[in-house]
């Protein structure tokens, strides 16, 4: 099982090598996106900065991850299908994405601390917070993103679906993220909402696994 799981993920880290186009294009994205925000807003106060940024790791997925499955033909997933379990499928569809997002937030963090000056005080703690949301915006978007790809290729199903799924993370993250801006936090209150996200992360993976088989099915 973990053979073929490997195979699949460097199947897609191969693709993405072949069609480098679409990786620029988000690191386009992100740059230009940053790059109009420093000429509009220039210096930012710590609330704004942690907003903005956690906005834009949520369209950086969206964008990043909504391709997983869409691009999939019908005659690619019938063949994924006689050679692997959708266990197996979903497993490393959540691993590519997982590790691809984490990449993208790591590259946004650095361009939002160049152009738009980083105003957080724990520069480790809210990079370990930035690779934690990443991994978990990711697994909800991959999730939503085999869902759309069975309902006719609709990629606004995606946002549609994900957006009352992801707001609770998101929001969780925003009040996470105040930590490392030397806000002030009960003893053990950072420990419990990382403790709660990653929960949900464990939850939507779990999903993940029960619900995919029907829809591979189909």
């Amino acid at each position: 099982m973990t053979k073929r799981i490997v195979t699949l993920v460097r199947k897609d880290v191969l693709l993405e090598l072949r069609q480098k186009h679409t990786f620029y294009g988000i690191l386009l994205y992100i740059a230009s996106t940053i790059f109009v925000l420093y000429l509009s807003i220039d210096r930012p106060d710590a609330n704004v900065w942690n907003g903005l940024f956690w906005v834009i790791q949520l369209f950086i997925c969206v964008n990043a991850v909504a391709k997983s499955f869409l691009q999939e033909s019908r005659g690619r997933m019938l063949y994924f299908y006689s050679v692997s379990s959708p266990v197996e499928f979903i497993i490393a569809k959540m691993i590519y994405n997982l590790v691809l997002m984490v990449l993208m937030s790591l590259i946004s963090l650095l361009l939002f601390s160049v152009f738009l000056t980083n105003p957080v005080n724990n520069v480790l703690l809210f990079t370990g917070i930035v690779m934690l949301g990443g991994a978990g915006i990711s697994i909800v978007f991959t999730l939503m993103s085999a869902i759309a790809a069975k309902a006719q290729q609709n990629a606004a199903l995606i946002a549609i679906l994900g957006f009352p799924v992801i707001l609770p993370q998101l929001l969780l993250l925003m009040r996470l993220s105040k930590a490392a801006f030397a806000e002030v936090f009960r003893e053990g209150a950072v420990m419990q909402m990382a403790a709660l996200i990653a929960g949900l992360d464990v939850l939507v993976i779990a999903m993940a696994v029960i619900l995919f088989p029907y829809l591979w099915k189909d």
